[in-house]
């Protein structure tokens, strides 16, 4: 039916009346429709690629004139020729289509989502902070074409997809075919779920069919719709719906104050749901209590000199180890020697000689943040007690040493086992501590005050960001409680998010990955869209897309990126240490160890990737390929170069000592090898050892899209 739209909406630009009547013959036959969820498959979405060169052949439209608020014109147009600065353009699509010259500034590239594409991905920056483990990747470009480059580098691969994508509200908050869907839009509903549906087929294709979870969150303005999508998009899959209360004050809408939003959960395979200390929805008593640490410099009450001066006295700590290694003289026995007098509370340790520490240790005085001397909260002698039992931890932050403890509570209900000590940190001696308590299920409805999407999403990200930049971010904490049940048995895990945002995913992962050890990647997509009001406002001022001012505020420059810089370094996007502290006490001025790279989506040449003239840009999607970790292959200036998961055959006439290299490398998973000639392929990969897998270049990739995806 979609296609039979289209022809009539071309129809009544030609003829109105002749348009109204086919409409009116065509109506009986649409309500004939057979049961299940019907809907308008709208013709293929069409994304603008600005700042991508003209030339003949290219699809594209004609943007407003500098300075203008108006739409543009929406049709698209072919080039048929290129001369000094001017294109001739033929309108696409219509019987009787009107040609036009026009200014080639004037015109942006566009690419139909129904058209081939040879992607590429060309790194932006990195954030280096977890040793060996592998990379999270972010990537700036259309989710639609990202998927079909992830069906090259993931296809099979994606343990879980964690969706949050447009709720369809009709308050402008998404686009189709490059304009926004208001309220009042006949077929708002119809393009959403024709938007979701191509997205969705892609999706599955990514998933591990033997054991994936795909989780999408949506409110009650699409749920319903949602649901039977994904039933007939997914028959094979097991779906659940869970209640999430995100906004316990409630929203006015109607008669009742919404509270909620849904997350659907498809479970493919073997999937399923593990047991949990949490049921996400009981009272208190089942609720995380994981705040095992406290910071040992005291605070509040009798936290001055003059209340404790036993209390007042430098620790030294190996900075190597990051371990407390002794104590120094206090300021009671100072005060005893001569050395100190008058007010106390005035007293600082510069005042004196500097005490002398063991070598490579640093010595941290109980030093306030207003700069005046406090205490600790223990004597050296219940201090290094402490240290040999693993209760104390050392940090080193931006603004210096943060040192912290088990409090007594806490050891109480190590004694009676209620928290149990789990391991000792190898380095620092410090122990890892959980609470023992009975495993359970989750609930279809959850109710916790972590989920609130106010504190621990919107203000959240503003602590990290400094500025509001992001409306209706989630918590951070509903998104971890949503992957942990069916992520807690899968350490490896890789998990992608396509409609990534505010990037909550990649930080719930990391969040989960310091609880448990783990080594979770994620996958981010998004664009680098503008908002409505922003778009406006830039427009006014003469920018368009593709103009440096205009692209820096698009969400993925200035929400996306510096979120997950913010998240894994600690550090805001100013360089000052974020102000926070995370459910399980851990400051977040302390960062995570992971690693994390960026890339934008390129759109390559078929003919310069055939004729190997395009390897900077395929090389990150073979790393990608390879698992993400380890070092990246740039170059094959020597003619092959192998890595410690995958290695790249370029000078075929070097086979021999190739693959005697891959056969010494047991890490290696994946072999590339570059070249058109079918029959000395055959040959080198025959040599290879039975465990690696073996790819030829560029046929397989070319071949991948050259699949048109779209139906």
């Amino acid at each position: 039916m979609s296609r039979l739209s289209d022809l009539i909406h071309a129809a009544k630009r030609l003829d109105p009346q002749l348009g109204a009547d086919l409409e009116a013959e065509i109506m009986p036959l649409q309500e004939r429709l057979p049961f299940g969820l019907n809907f308008e498959r709208h013709r293929p979405e069409a994304v603008e690629l600005p700042g991508h060169q003209i030339r003949r052949g290219s699809k594209v439209r004609i943007l407003p004139p500098r300075g203008s608020t108006t739409p543009g014109d929406g049709r698209i147009w072919s080039v048929d020729s290129v001369t000094e600065g001017m294109a001739s353009l033929t309108e696409r699509g219509v019987a009787e289509p009107e040609r036009v010259w026009h200014a080639i500034d004037d015109l942006v590239t566009v690419a139909e989502f129904r058209d081939r594409i040879y992607p590429g991905l060309r790194s932006t920056g990195r954030v280096d902070r977890g040793g060996d483990k592998p990379f999270h990747t972010v990537i700036n470009g259309e989710n639609f074409h990202v998927l079909e480059t992830l069906l090259f580098t993931h296809a099979g691969k994606v343990d879980a997809i964690y969706i949050d994508p447009p709720y369809n509200t009709g308050a402008r908050d998404w686009k189709y075919n490059n304009d926004y869907v208001a309220a009042d839009d006949l077929y708002r509903h119809s393009k959403w779920l024709a938007f979701m549906e191509r997205r969705l087929k892609l999706a599955g294709k990514l998933l591990n069919p033997e054991d994936s979870v795909l989780i999408v969150t949506i409110d009650e303005h699409e749920v319903h719709r949602l649901r039977m999508l994904l039933e007939q998009t997914f028959p094979e899959a097991y779906l659940q719906m869970v209640t999430i209360v995100i906004n316990p004050k409630g929203v006015a809408q109607g008669r009742f104050a919404r509270v909620e939003e849904y997350a659907l959960y498809c479970f493919f395979g073997a999937a399923g749901v593990s047991a949990t200390y949490d049921d996400f929805m009981s009272d208190s008593a089942t609720q995380r209590n994981t705040r095992f640490w406290k910071g040992l410099l005291r605070a509040g009450t009798n936290a001055q000199p003059s209340d404790g001066a036993g209390m007042a006295y430098p620790i030294y700590v190996d900075t190597a180890s990051s371990r407390i290694v002794g104590t120094g003289r206090t300021l009671r026995a100072r005060v005893a020697a001569g050395e100190v007098h008058g007010d106390l509370d005035a007293w600082l340790p510069q005042m004196v000689e500097p005490d002398t520490a063991p070598d490579g240790a640093a010595v941290v005085w109980p030093i306030r943040r207003d700069g005046s001397l406090g205490v600790w909260q223990a004597v050296p002698e219940t201090l290094m007690a402490l240290v040999d039992s693993g209760f104390t931890k050392c940090v080193l932050r931006p603004e210096g040493w943060a040192l912290s403890y088990v409090p007594n509570g806490v050891r109480s209900k190590i004694e009676s086992g209620e928290i149990e000590v789990t391991g000792r940190d190898e380095i620092t001696g410090s122990v890892n501590l959980r609470m023992v308590r009975d495993l359970t299920r989750a609930k279809t409805v959850w109710k916790r005050p972590r989920h609130d999407a106010g504190w621990h999403g919107s203000v959240l990200l503003r602590k990290l960001l400094d500025a509001r930049l992001f409306d209706f971010p989630k918590s951070l904490y509903a998104v971890r409680d949503a992957l942990e049940p069916v992520l807690a048995s899968k350490p490896d895990a890789t998990v992608l998010d396509f409609f990534a945002g505010s990037a909550t995913t990649a930080h719930a992962v990391a969040l989960l990955n310091r609880a448990d050890g783990g080594h979770r990647k994620t996958i981010l997509v998004t664009n680098n869209e503008v908002s409505d009001a922003e778009s406006r406002r830039l427009r006014a001022a003469g920018w368009r897309p593709g103009d440096p001012e205009w692209e820096a505020r698009g969400i993925f420059g200035m929400v996306t990126e510096p979120r997950v810089r913010a998240a894994f370094t600690g550090l805001k996007p100013n360089g000052e240490p974020i102000d926070l502290e995370y459910e399980d006490g851990e400051p977040a001025s302390d960062g995570f160890k992971e690693n994390v790279e960026f890339f934008t989506l390129s759109y390559e040449s078929p003919f310069r990737i055939a004729a190997d003239r395009a390897f900077a840009s395929i090389a990150p999607m073979l790393w990608l390929r390879a698992g993400g970790e380890g070092r990246r292959i740039e170059s094959l200036d020597g003619g092959w170069d192998i890595a410690e998961t995958y290695a790249i055959l370029r000078d075929l006439d070097q086979a021999a000592a190739f693959v005697r290299s891959v056969q010494d490398a047991p890490g290696v998973r994946i072999v590339f090898v570059i070249t058109d000639d079918e029959r000395r392929y055959q040959l080198v990969v025959s040599e290879l050892p039975e465990r690696v897998e073996r790819v030829r270049l560029y046929e397989d990739y070319l071949l991948n899209f050259a699949i048109v995806t779209d139906d």
